[in-house]
């Protein structure tokens, strides 16, 4: 049972405390910041289990008022109050079930966000436009700041591949569900008939990661340098400033025209770069992680279609998990807090029962 493994970190804890204690400890800087260290790692899940066995401890007694109490208001009163605690309780449950789980280093970083037009001609570069509004309105309802990089747009203020950088607590643990096949059913623009069209648009959702993570070698690289473009395709700037950078061994492209200097773009185009490699050597090793247990949440496969957004019917639905919401207009406003919220608990207790713990 998972209290038990927490029962397990309040007698380390008190194991090291004692540990504190002993001359040869005290004397010595380096073990001492050692223990100290594991002490606050520690430190939160023991606080939780000391919240868990007060509640624990304070429901058996209502319990027991309850039972012995001879004057039915005070009862009815115990009663309630026993109710109040359960609750209590099954929320402590949840968090010490979730507290228990690995946690994945990249969920405070950056990111960087890439949306490509997928099958549909006009009509998917227009809901990748959709696409990119909905995530830079949910950015801005979470005051992280969005900073455009490249993009490709069409005729229609459509978007053939839009990259943008999102910085902001907890951008990627929040949006790292995001990456996969979005798929559109509406009446394009573009039909003068009236009938319904599917076309799709592909999201990647990267961390921004540091230098010592991924290594390139200056010799698997192609840099070059152009004029920055603007809407319709128009070049707005004299001096060729925007960079393009070719990962040679890959075949990765990255490029960023935001900034005036070239210096700082091609600093920009590198990090995107790095980004986009270090997902894929992710994304290899989760491959190889679940070819035993597959997961519907977080398997990183982009091939896959993960959510629908269906117009006639307002309705769209995560193909994941078999969420489905009537709320189109807010969805693609960035309401989408309801849908993120149902898949990290999906993977969470997916997780769970992986660790051997009952959700």
């Amino acid at each position: 049972m998972f209290a038990e493994k927490f029962a397990a970190y309040q007698r380390r804890y008190d194991d090291l405390h004692k540990l504190m204690e002993e001359p040869e400890v005290s004397m010595n800087p380096t073990r001492l910041r050692e223990i100290t260290r594991e002490i606050s790692e520690i430190e939160p899940l023991v606080e939780k289990y000391q919240e868990y066995l007060k509640t624990q401890h304070a429901l058996e007694q209502t319990l027991e008022v309850a039972s012995d109490e001879s004057d039915p208001e005070m009862r009815e009163l115990a009663q309630l109050e026993a109710e109040q605690l359960r609750a209590q309780q099954d929320k402590l449950n949840n968090d010490m079930r979730v507290m228990l789980l690995p946690r994945d280093p990249r969920d405070e970083k950056d990111i960087y966000v890439e949306i490509r037009a997928g099958t549909g001609g006009e009509e998917a570069a227009l809901f990748a436009a959709d696409l990119y509004r909905m995530y830079t309105r949910y950015a801005e309802r979470q005051r992280w700041k969005v900073t455009l990089l490249d993009e490709n747009r069409t005729g229609l203020k459509g978007f053939r591949e839009v990259v943008f950088e999102i910085k902001g607590k907890g951008a990627f643990s929040r949006l790292k569900y995001e990456s996969g096949v979005h798929r559109v059913q509406r009446v394009p623009l573009t039909e003068s008939s009236g009938r319904i069209h599917t076309s799709t648009a592909t999201v990647a959702v990267m961390a921004e990661v540091d230098d010592i993570e991924v290594e390139v070698r200056p010799e698997d690289l192609k840099i070059d340098i152009y004029h920055a473009s603007g809407h319709g395709g128009q070049n707005v700037q004299k001096v060729a400033t925007a960079v393009r950078i070719t990962h040679l061994p890959t075949g990765i492209v990255a490029a960023v025209q935001d900034e005036r200097s070239q210096l700082q773009n091609k600093m920009r185009a590198m990090s995107v770069l790095k980004a986009r490699l270090y997902e894929i050597e992710v994304e290899r090793q989760q491959k190889e992680i679940t070819e035993e247990r597959r997961s519907q949440v977080g398997s990183g496969e982009r091939a896959e279609k993960i959510r629908t957004y269906n117009f006639p019917q307002d309705r769209m639905t995560d193909h994941r998990i078999g969420l489905t919401e009537h709320n189109l207009a807010g969805i693609l406003d960035g309401d989408i807090d309801p849908i993120i919220d149902a898949l990290v608990l999906a993977d969470q207790t997916d997780k769970l029962r992986a660790m051997g713990v009952e959700a």
